[in-house]
């Protein structure tokens, strides 16, 4: 078995790196999604599905061509690093940490909701945090026994989790009233844009499975290969979701905001529907908590082996799993702190707007690369010049505008505090040096 670099097994194939992107982009909200677009936009809510898979088709073509040229773990962090330096790097190391431990702290909570709805037991604070820490920890030790485990444990949860959305559709078109499916009134761009903002957020995060760079086979072909997979699959998923939904439940769609595939599921299945559908969404959000441990840590990893994290043993490969098993279990402890803890809420925020932030400067990293010498003519190249990498930070910028001050703020003060810890780092390095 090839070994990377970094000392890390190549393992990650193709339909491997299409299932990790698709777990982590089809998470607990596409369950809620259908009732919100049908209240925006009603019928012609499949365009908002269309118009948002082309926007995150631009920026996941710039993720593309990084992968293929920065074959290392890291993902955004790795590329925007060749491109920009350390610093730049750090940010974005950052924005990406900082959004996958808010993510999963919340998401992991909800899922000790759920559980707590079908066994009480679960809503005692010691059975709660006990059951947090097998999560995490449980999820952690997998992942260090391989990539070959952790790989497979995603496919299995990504297999899970589309099976109960793959039988609403199957079965759902006998339930269709195809005169809920005609446009009553022709959309507005006022409308799409509004429904866009918030579809764009549950297309994003399928970035997240590039970090795994360092153990993804012959990564100059299958990148992109997965990227295109994964996005064009997701979208037609997404699509037909949404037109089921309509045609089952027509204008009373968006009255059922909490649980609408669950109530079309209802009429379709009967009883169970319901059941099989708030069963699978606990699996969603377990399938997005496996990815995240997998995905995030090789960021940390990565930043260590750069010295820009000043702890060397996160920079540790396991000697017999060819894992970063320091990295996995400090990520995994982050999480399982702020679960613990709870009271995140105001922080979550940011995690949004960070990858936003993230996505920005990876799109731009593409103009960066290209003018290096050592990344020309290498893996693959989006067409049309520099066409796409710009429109892919319009889109970015667009997005980032509709974001309330507070959020904005909180992105300048988060990377004026990096530049200072980073900054004054290296200072004290050089004055060091010099007095030696």
């Amino acid at each position: 078995m090839k070994t990377s670099q970094e000392g890390l097994k190549r393992e990650v194939g193709v339909w491997g790196l299409s299932a990790n992107i698709v777990n982590i982009m089809v998470g607990a909200g596409i369950f809620v999604l259908p009732a919100i677009i049908s209240e925006t936009m009603g019928a012609s809510g499949v365009l908002a599905y269309l118009f948002c898979g082309l926007l995150i088709a631009l920026v996941m073509l710039c993720f593309a061509e990084a992968g293929s040229k920065i074959t290392q773990s890291g993902g955004g962090y790795a590329y925007v690093e060749k491109a920009f330096g350390p610093f730049m790097g750090l940010v974005v190391a950052v924005f990406y940490i900082v959004a996958g431990v808010f993510s999963i702290a919340a998401v992991s909570n909800a899922l000790i909701e759920i559980l707590g709805t079908a066994v009480p037991l679960f809503k005692i604070s010691g059975v709660r945090i006990g059951t947090l820490f097998l999560l995490f920890f449980g999820l952690a030790g997998l992942n260090i026994m391989g990539i070959k485990q952790g790989i497979g444990l995603v496919k299995l949860n990504t297999l899970a989790k589309l099976l109960p959305l793959i039988l609403l559709i199957s079965f759902g078109w006998k339930d269709v009233a195809w005169g809920n499916l005609s446009w009553q009134t022709e959309p507005t761009v006022s409308n799409l844009g509004s429904a866009s903002l918030v579809l764009f957020f549950a297309f994003m995060g399928g970035d997240s499975g590039l970090q795994i760079g360092g153990e993804i086979k012959t990564p100059h072909k299958t990148i992109p290969r997965a990227i295109f997979i994964a996005i064009s699959f997701v979208v037609v998923l997404y699509i037909l979701i949404q037109l089921v939904a309509q045609g089952v439940l027509g204008n009373a769609l968006p009255g059922f905001k909490e649980a609408p595939l669950g109530e079309a599921a209802g009429l379709i299945f009967g009883p169970i529907g319901f059941s099989l559908f708030f069963v699978g969404a606990g699996i969603s959000m377990f399938g997005m908590l496996s990815g995240e441990i997998l995905n995030t840590p090789r960021t940390i990893f990565r930043l260590s082996r750069d010295g820009i994290f000043p702890v060397k043993k996160l920079a540790s490969v396991h000697h017999r799993f060819k894992t970063p098993h320091f990295a996995i279990l400090c990520y995994a402890g982050m999480g399982f702190t702020m679960a613990s803890i709870g009271g995140f809420q105001t922080l979550a925020a940011i995690a949004a707007s960070s990858l936003l932030t993230s996505y920005l400067i990876v799109s731009l990293s593409i103009i960066g690369l290209r003018r290096k010498k050592e990344y020309k003519n290498i893996g693959f190249e989006i067409p049309f010049g520099f066409t796409v990498p710009v429109l892919s930070a319009g889109v970015i910028l667009y997005f980032l505008s509709n974001l309330s001050g507070m959020e904005l703020s909180r992105i300048f003060i988060l990377t004026g505090f990096l530049a200072l810890i980073y900054f004054s780092g290296k200072s004290i390095k050089k004055w060091r040096q010099r007095n030696q």
